[in-house]
């Protein structure tokens, strides 16, 4: 596969742009589906030590990707203890 994509680059220097930034979009979408993977508190691997790791997850704990006006140090405990 990458032979074929060196010698359409080769022959076709315009499609380099292409290949570039389709190559860093997979990188990109790998990258991010690995980080939802590791740190998402939905996601639990450990299902014998820790099966429901969203309890677990404190109100200054910041678990989005990005958030937009939320100061997550600042904010209180607004929820009961179980």
């Amino acid at each position: 596969m990458l032979r074929v994509v060196l010698t359409h680059a080769k022959k076709h220097p315009a499609l380099i742009p292409l290949f570039v930034i389709i190559g860093s979009g997979g990188v990109g979408a790998g990258l991010y589906l690995m980080r939802l993977a590791m740190f998402n508190p939905d996601v639990s691997w450990d299902k014998k030590n820790n099966p429901e790791p969203w309890n677990k997850m404190g109100p200054s704990d910041q678990y989005k990707f990005y958030s937009v006006n939320v100061d997550y140090s600042r904010l209180k405990k607004d929820r009961p203890d179980f």
